[in-house]
Parts: structure tokens; sequence; C-alpha cells
């Protein structure tokens, strides 16, 4: 209770005087501007961006290419490694995705451990 009596008490000292405010806290430093991220051409300057293809075979059923890209290619869903699956198998030839070249490298790779035939070719 008297909590809210001093609370509501006027800001003065015991001799009627005003009290002088509280000190205001320190300001933070000031931060050096946020570096912006590169343009998408000078990004893709730095990591030119390739095509990881895959490749029509006649020794692989198409439960096992889907097994495949699933288990190969982070992030991709069953209804786009069936879509590739069908476009690879009518056309002879699917794009699976588009990256810099070392995760082209790796994906063409684990495709091809599973006994699939795909490629890398520049974007």
């Amino acid at each position: 209770m008297q909590a809210d009596y001093q609370a509501q008490q006027p800001c003065t000292s015991a001799d009627g005087t005003p009290r002088a405010a509280a000190p205001s806290a320190p300001t933070a430093p000031t931060r050096p501007a946020t570096p912006t991220l590169p343009d998408e051409e000078r990004r893709t300057q730095i990591l030119p961006p390739y095509k990881v293809l895959l490749h029509n075979d006649d020794h692989n059923s198409m439960d096992h290419v889907v097994r495949s890209l699933l288990r190969s290619i982070p992030g991709l869903g069953t209804a786009a490694a069936t879509r590739i699956m069908l476009e690879a198998h009518l056309s002879g030839v699917a794009l699976v995705t588009t990256c810099p070249l070392e995760l082209a490298e790796l994906y063409r790779d684990r495709l091809e451990s599973c006994g699939l035939t795909a490629t890398i070719e520049k974007a």
C-alpha cells in the first residue's frame, strides 16, 4: 500500500524543491552498416551454376529411380522426383537441379552410386 502512495507523489525532495531527473541511460554505440549480399550477377560469377541431368536407361525400374532421387537430392519431394523420372523416361533426359559445381558433382555421384546415369553441364 505504501508503494502505491510513493508512486503517486510528485517528484519533489523533502524540502519541496523539484528533484533532478534521473540520468539518462547511456546510448548504445552505433553499429556499422550491415553488409549487403552480393547481387545475383556477382554471385553467379563467384559460383557459376551447373545443371544436374538424369538420363533414361532400360536397366532401372521407375520406383528405383524415384527412390534414388529422393535419397540423393535433399529437399526433393516425391511429386518432383516422380516428375523428373517421367521426364527422363519420356524425353531421354531430365533436369534434376541447378546448383554450384561442388554440389552438382556430389548429386551426380550420389545418383551414379544408385546405378543411375547422371551428368553435369554448365547452366
